[in-house]
């Protein structure tokens, strides 16, 4: 089985990919930790990236190619990503969601290296300014509102919870889905 986790900026879905990765024994990926890291190579922020994103498609593009192989060539694995639920659709998918206050005091807590540096206020509007720019080269690129609860199994608001408590809710929906499963073979 294989588990999408998209979400907001902020939302838990890197902290929760991985302990729920560990709980089930599979293998964690992460979309961002990728494009994090094609910034930091550029010497430039995840903001500057997704700005470039938006007149140059080959950012998302790259990210998403090897998203849909991985979903092609292996089985057994969480991947967080805005649009991992579109590339890898056979997936159990999760939206995580936050209150933009909240996200911008985690990512504050943990001084990403991708992240711009500041004050909450601060990266509450560049999380603000994040997802209407994903929003945008989302829709120009595939036409998806990744924000739509539709196109997820599970939708948890995260704000209030601990990271276990947020994969404590997605093991039980896996467990309920992988039960289901094995009862149609």
């Amino acid at each position: 089985m294989i588990v999408t986790i998209s979400g907001l900026p902020g939302s838990g879905k890197s902290t929760v990919g991985k302990l729920l990765a560990k709980r089930l024994g599979y293998r964690f990926r992460s979309v961002g930790d990728l494009r994090g890291e094609w910034a930091v190579g550029m010497g430039i922020t995840i903001d500057e990236l997704n700005k470039l994103g938006e007149r140059e498609d080959w950012t998302d593009r790259k990210a998403d190619e090897h998203q849909k192989g991985l979903g092609e060539r292996e089985d057994d694995f969480v991947i967080d990503g805005r649009l991992s639920f579109h590339f890898i659709p056979r997936s159990f998918k999760v939206f995580l969601d936050v209150k933009t206050q909240e996200a911008a005091r985690r990512i504050l807590q943990d001084d990403r290296p991708d992240e711009p540096a500041g004050t909450a206020e601060g990266i509450g509007k560049s999380l603000e300014r994040r997802v209407r720019s994903d929003d945008k080269r989302y829709r120009k690129l595939y036409g998806i509102d990744f924000r739509d609860r539709r196109h997820f199994d599970l939708v948890i608001d995260t704000t209030d919870l601990t990271p276990q408590q947020v994969t404590d809710e997605i093991l039980k929906a896996v467990k309920g889905k992988q039960r289901e499963k094995a009862s149609k073979q």
